[in-house]
């Protein structure tokens, strides 16, 4: 997410950081730096331009130039600017006086809307709400199938309308059906085009006058860039948005639609989608995604993903086991697995204060997370006794795991390493207090 731009920020303030005193003439050759890397991230120039003036305005007070630290000073002032163009702060959905509370969700086809339409759905019963999703996507062949196989993935029905109903009448009987059942919410997947058209435009005037939605979503895909900001410009100008939802943000390497979006429509961001698994969709904190952006970390939704992925008492048994030196390769994947279960790999990577940087510098840094496939492939080829205790695999054995797991004897080798240096990092926690830390996180 934002690699490309985050390497190049990262760039500019390392040289900052470098000089010990900043002049104007340092200040606005940053700049420019910064300029040029929005614009290539395909920023709206009229943002890119307003950002670095604010930030230059800021930056050439005499308080942040005869500071002590005056690099670190202009990091925080684009911190805090890139925070504010991002939409400052969080803007969560709110919901109607009276149940259900209707969110009526647009988009374009192949923006993701009927997949991210089951993921709100999944949050909502997360959040202990109980949610309806409403099939008026009446356009595109296998629309309604599809919200049905999802809305069994996560456990949350679906109201399709009878022969001959069309849009409006299908809104409208799901939220009457929504009150019925008691749900919280309603949730309607409405129909897209490939382009914006009148027909389109006017089934959502329709649809939205017959429903009265407290919440009107746009799902805009992230990596159409500028496109995605002009697209949402002409839904705002026609249906009115209370809200967007960037999807494929993981895939996003440049962020010129997350950065132009708001200050362009004035609509909030309330969600970006982050994969394709029906959990992969996160409130939108812009203070976060600055932070990211800067390599400076993203800890707290970091922790969020670690508290509903691990459990205290498994906390707790992993501290006894490495206290009794018990740790073998079993709970080696365990802990992987746990991992993984928490996202990507490389997303993780970029929450980790520090570690964007550190990677940048270590472009041969393998955190694909095809390697954890292939650790856990190398595993499962072990016996329980190889898994117990992995000093006594030799040259035979290595090369009939290799064999089974479908890798090198290499392979198994810098796994074999990898879990070494992992037991002697443990023992070296638990000879203080690290662990029992490590278990409060989760309490």
């Amino acid at each position: 997410m934002f690699e490309t731009l985050s390497e190049k920020l990262n760039g500019v303030f390392r040289g900052l950081g470098d000089k010990g005193r900043l002049t104007e003439k340092d200040v606005d050759a940053a700049l420019r730096e910064i300029r040029m890397a929005l614009l290539e991230a395909d920023v709206n120039f009229r943002v890119a331009r307003a950002f670095v003036g604010k930030i230059r305005e800021r930056a050439l007070a005499e308080d942040v130039l005869k500071s002590l630290t005056p690099g670190q000073q202009v990091i925080k002032v684009t911190n805090e600017e890139l925070t504010e163009i991002l939409g400052g702060g969080i803007k969560r959905l709110e919901p109607a006086q009276r149940s259900p509370s209707v969110v009526l969700m647009a988009g374009l086809n192949g923006s993701g809307k009927t997949t991210t339409t089951a993921k709100l759905a999944n949050r909502m019963k997360q959040a202990a709400q109980l949610p309806l999703m409403v099939a008026a996507d009446l356009q595109r062949p296998a629309a309604i199938d599809q919200l049905e196989i999802l809305g069994k993935q996560v456990a949350v029905q679906v109201h399709r309308g009878g022969d001959g109903d069309d849009a409006v009448k299908v809104a409208v009987n799901g939220v009457e059906r929504a009150a019925q059942l008691g749900a919280s919410w309603a949730i309607v997947d409405t129909a897209g085009r490939f382009q914006i058209d009148d027909d389109l435009m006017s089934e959502l005037e329709a649809v939205k006058k017959a429903t009265s939605p407290v919440e009107t979503l746009l799902v805009v895909d992230a990596m159409t860039g500028q496109d995605a900001v002009h697209v949402a410009e002409e839904f705002h100008r026609r249906i009115g948005l209370t809200g967007l939802i960037l999807t494929k943000m993981d895939g996003d390497a440049r962020g010129g639609a997350a950065l132009s979006i708001v200050s362009v429509t004035g609509v909030p961001i309330k969600f970006i989608g982050t994969g394709e698994r029906v959990d992969a969709l996160e409130e939108f904190h812009p203070d976060r995604l600055a932070s990211r952006i800067l390599g400076m970390g993203d800890v707290l939704t970091l922790i969020e993903k670690a508290e509903t992925t691990f459990d205290e008492n498994e906390a707790l048994n992993l501290e006894k086991k490495i206290r009794q030196a018990t740790f073998d390769l079993d709970d080696f994947l365990g802990q992987l697995q746990q991992l993984k279960n928490m996202g990507s790999l490389s997303q993780l990577v970029e929450m980790i204060p520090g570690m964007s940087a550190i990677r940048g510098r270590m472009p041969d840094a393998d955190l694909d997370d095809r390697q954890l496939a292939k650790v856990e492939a190398i595993i499962y080829s072990m016996t329980p006794g190889e898994r117990r205790n992995p000093g006594i695999i030799g040259g035979s054995r290595r090369r009939r795991i290799a064999k089974g797991s479908g890798t090198t004897p290499r392979d198994v080798n810098q796994l074999l390493n990898q879990f070494r240096h992992t037991q002697k990092l443990m023992k070296q926690m638990s000879s203080g207090k690290g662990m029992r830390n490590i278990a409060q996180m989760f309490r």
